[in-house]
């Protein structure tokens, strides 16, 4: 296959891409910063990568490269859990995805030879909040701004069926691996002072990187994948268990809270993200057939901490 992959020096898009580049597939990374991913994808130990600058909320000549690809994955957007929700990074967060995803859109419409799918992240802040409710991929969507962000960043990768390609969206749990969210957890557990954060009732819904780099390859080759899809592992735990769990691989305590009022000082309205979760199974992407090789929490921290 050759597939086009925006947000691919990210945590998760790199991982994909050193897949896709393990199994032979050729890979056009769509990037802002050209020297940043080279030095992530360098051509020795990269040479199925092709780098294209791209300018992701305004069309260019960097949308003709979509028409040699087999499928498109678009997981650019700015991040939602660092620094304040400021009115104007709510617009970045908010136009990084409604804006980037609607130019993709836009590339595949006007492709002579069109790539064959999107897969389209999306996120399970879709659903809102809770810890009293269940959500699958049937539930309605929450009221909050990341639900509302969900919502818009849907309906642009939505049009791509106007063109006739096939369209999956993943809403992706919080992704575990070496990096992301994890990696600011891990600190304060080496130094002795990890714990819950908040109540620790809050619902934390996770996924394997390694899971979800195979789902996102499952709903490349296989045409009868089609629709929204959560991209969680089936066992979500509450916040209190997963530093229990945490402290159990790494050997540490687990007993030093971190309240609610710390990080909100720190982080503002985006404290929502850790501070309240939902609890989403994945209902769809277990009647695909999809294995999940980390299905519990326990082994998959021991693999990442270990």
């Amino acid at each position: 296959m050759k597939v086009a992959i925006t947000g691919a020096t990210g945590f998760v898009g790199s991982r994909l891409v050193q897949r896709l580049q393990g199994e032979g597939h050729k890979i056009v990374v769509l990037t802002r910063n050209t020297t940043f991913a080279q030095k992530v994808f360098p051509s020795e130990a990269f040479p199925n990568v092709e780098i294209v600058a791209y300018t992701p909320n305004a069309s260019g000549s960097w949308q003709s490269v979509i028409a040699s690809c087999d499928g498109v994955v678009n997981l650019a957007g700015e991040p939602i859990g660092e620094g304040r929700w400021t009115p104007e990074r709510k617009q970045e967060i908010l136009n990084s995805r409604k804006l980037g995803t609607q130019k993709i859109v836009e590339a595949i419409a006007n492709a002579n030879s069109k790539p064959s799918v999107l897969i389209n992240a999306s996120a399970i802040g879709y659903y809102g909040t809770s810890e009293t409710a269940t959500f699958d991929e049937t539930s309605q969507s929450g009221n909050d701004f990341l639900a509302q962000v969900c919502q818009a960043w849907e309906a642009e990768a939505r049009k791509v069926k106007d063109a006739g390609v096939r369209l999956v969206i993943l809403r992706f749990g919080i992704v575990l691996g070496n990096g992301g969210a994890l990696g600011k957890m891990i600190p304060p557990f080496k130094l002795f002072a990890g714990g819950p954060i908040g109540s620790g009732r809050q619902w934390f819904s996770w996924i394997h990187v390694d899971d979800l780099v195979n789902l996102i390859l499952q709903a490349l080759t296989k045409p009868e994948i089609e629709g929204v899809y959560n991209a969680t592992a089936p066992n979500p735990v509450r916040m209190a268990d997963l530093s229990l769990t945490m402290g159990q691989v790494m050997n540490r305590p687990s007993w030093l809270p971190v309240p609610a009022f710390a990080i909100e000082a720190l982080l503002g309205d985006g404290a929502i993200v850790v501070l309240e979760g939902q609890q989403v199974i994945p209902k769809r992407t277990v009647q695909t057939g999809f294995e999940y090789k980390y299905p519990n929490l326990q082994p998959a921290l021991t693999q990442i901490l270990n």
